[in-house]
């Protein structure tokens, strides 16, 4: 952090002492940010723009301790580290917690007065606009050590300017008595404090992550206690159990959930497992009407000591369904073979039927009359395309397929027709030794059948695996092949391609307020509007994870994708759906919008999911409710849709 030097009136300290004060001054500093850091967390519940002002009033009230700490290191010169909390507010709070900070350091100076008023207020300017010229430098991402160290740089040099140029620190000859400590001293307190700062965001990052990946897994998460009571749980455990919010269900126990002897199943099971230690994988429970897979493992203190247990479910209820439906339609598939009757026919090997049974001219019923012992088969064939039989035949040129056919019965093969009536027949062709084949009619009828339904089954379990339960629309899994499969159809084509993604403005507070279903219900609007908003097959909306989703738009430009997003968000306004937790008092979205063509997509086809969420990250930053559009080409566009 930099420091600030003014020439007040006052008496002296010991010249052995300043280097003690000082370390005050700077202690003071760094324990008022180490304060900031402890209890920002408690803000995070809150909105973004009351955590900038929370923090403005806390580097404001380090500046002003600071100041009331300041050094003397000569007679009538005196040293603080003010503009360490200003420079630092800018950078990491933005021009809200800048502006903040900064009225309340120049009120305080103001009304300290002094020769050195003006230039004091001058300096507290210079240093908190720094701090904002940072802010805007790292507005892309998140500050790292490198530009901490930057910031401290560019604020002691901006102290050397100060003090080479403002009159009363000019006429004191401050820079030529105390320039190189004070701006050494301040670089120390910016890198301190800058790296609490740049900690307490990434310890807050990385909660973040850990709760809501907790919170948003499309598995039933939970953690117990000791005696199998409940300490935590996610929102998926919470829709289960009908609660509304996780508070409901601590200190809960099955007991309190289920019938009792299901509940004393499970209580026993999972007390077994934390007295021997012994992880329960892929355990089967019914619970609520639903099958569930469970697996639980123990959890252990520092000392070894099982504690607990953590255990995460998943819902197979549909597969079941599905697995029981597969095994019926096989069983019902074995009894159709076990009562099939194969009709069996030898022909020599100039092809003059010499056996037959009942069963092979039955199953043949237009051309059974021919397939008498001593016909040719090129007279069967004939009868066959006669009668049209057979499926497929050609319409000219019979004869060349009665050749074709009648010498093809004398090679080893498998083949399936169709008759006329929509039946199927196998026919398993084998040759002997003496050239003469056996050919083994079988009615597969039911068999494929069996098999389009068993396809049907595969292909509805293929559609569930690739939808969204709550929405209906694409889920994440398809949407990435969806997305891998367009881009490389783009870049071959060298088409553009454009991507939205979407993300509803303060969704928790909405469940919140309203309540999980009312929140389901409102995701099922938010799809319905965003299907609404394409009109091409190509066009795939997909639901991406929460409340945020995702349009791939192929052989689209950045226009087209502005005018679906436009669509999109006046759909949506025209739901109307009331939200008392928003500053738009409805539920709105915020878009970021990503477009590329041809060299882009062949290289990075991923740098339009970074795009898209920069600029939806930008969308929400700049006040949410608004479109915002980034190219890897081009610069950004931005679109309120308030």
């Amino acid at each position: 952090m930099i420091s600030s030097v003014h020439v007040l009136e006052g008496g002296s300290n010991a010249v052995s002492g300043i280097w003690t004060q000082f370390g005050g001054n700077l202690s003071f500093v760094c324990l008022a940010i180490s304060l900031w850091a402890h209890f920002s967390i408690q803000f995070q519940r809150s909105s973004a723009r009351q955590e900038k002002i929370a923090f403005g009033i806390v580097a404001g009230a380090a500046s002003i301790g600071s100041i009331l700490l300041a050094v003397e290191f000569n007679p009538g010169l005196y040293i603080d580290l003010r503009f360490s909390p200003l420079a630092l507010a800018g950078m990491f709070g933005g021009p809200i917690a800048a502006a903040f900070a900064a009225s309340l350091a120049m009120a305080f100076r103001f009304w300290v007065g002094g020769t050195a008023m003006i230039d004091g207020l001058v300096a507290i300017v210079v240093a908190t606009g720094i701090g904002l010229v940072g802010n805007f430098w790292i507005r892309k991402r998140s500050p790292r050590l490198m530009d901490v160290g930057l910031l401290g740089l560019a604020l002691g040099a901006s102290l050397v300017v100060l003090m080479a140029t403002l009159p009363t620190l000019v006429h004191a000859r401050v820079l030529a008595m105390i320039g190189l400590p004070m701006t050494v001293l301040n670089c120390l307190a910016t890198a301190l404090c800058g790296f609490i700062l740049l900690k307490t965001q990434q310890w807050a990052l990385e909660r973040s992550i850990l709760v809501t990946a907790f919170s948003q897994s499309p598995d039933y998460l939970y953690v117990k206690d000791r005696n199998s009571r409940f300490i935590t749980v996610n929102e998926n455990m919470i829709r289960l159990y009908r609660f509304k919010t996780t508070a409901e269900m601590t200190g809960l126990s099955d007991f309190n959930l289920l019938s009792r002897p299901l509940a004393e199943e499970l209580y026993y099971l999972e007390q077994q497992l934390m007295d021997t230690g012994v992880p329960l994988i892929d355990s089967t429970e019914h619970i609520e009407g639903r099958s569930l897979l469970a697996s639980k493992v123990p959890l252990r203190d520092r000392q070894g000591r099982v504690i607990g247990l953590a255990g995460v479910t998943r819902d197979i209820t549909e597969r079941t369904v599905l697995e029981r439906e597969l095994r019926e339609s096989k069983n019902l598939l074995s009894h159709a073979m076990a009562g099939m009757s194969d009709g069996i026919a030898m022909y020599d090997s100039k092809g003059f039927l010499v056996f037959c049974n009942e069963q092979y001219r039955t199953a043949f019923p237009l051309s059974g009359d021919a397939r008498v012992v001593g016909a040719h088969i090129s007279d069967i064939l004939r009868r066959v395309a006669e009668t049209n039989e057979r499926t497929g035949i050609p319409d000219n040129d019979l004869e060349e397929w009665i050749k074709v056919a009648s010498a093809a019965l004398h090679s080893n093969k498998d083949e399936e027709v169709q008759l006329y009536n929509g039946d199927w027949r196998s026919i398993r062709t084998r040759l002997a030794e003496d050239g003469t084949a056996m050919a083994v009619v079988s009615d597969v009828t039911a068999t494929k059948q069996a098999e389009i339904a068993l396809r049907l089954s595969a292909e509805q379990l293929k559609s569930l695996a690739e939808t969204d339960g709550l929405t209906g629309i694409v889920n994440r899994r398809a949407f990435d092949e969806a997305f891998a499969r367009e881009t490389t159809g783009s870049a071959r084509k060298n088409t553009p391609f454009s991507l939205l993604m979407v993300d509803i403005d303060r969704f928790k507070a909405y469940n919140d307020t309203y309540g999980h279903p009312a929140g389901d219900q409102c995701l099922r609007v938010v799809s319905k509007c965003l299907r609404q908003s394409v009109s091409r097959p190509a066009d795939i909306v997909a639901r991406y994870g929460g409340e945020e989703f995702v349009v791939l738009l192929p052989a689209t430009s950045a226009k087209g994708a502005m005018i679906v997003a436009e669509q999109f968000a006046r759909l949506l306004n025209q739901e109307n759906i009331v939200h008392s937790g928003s500053e738009f008092g409805r539920v709105t979205a915020s878009i970021g919008i990503s477009c590329a063509t041809g060299a882009t997509l062949r290289v990075n086809p991923n740098r339009l999911l970074t795009e898209a969420d920069a600029a939806l990250y930008d969308a929400k930053t700049q006040g949410r409710n608004r479109i915002l559009a980034h190219s890897p080409d081009e610069r950004h566009a931005m679109k309120d849709v308030g």
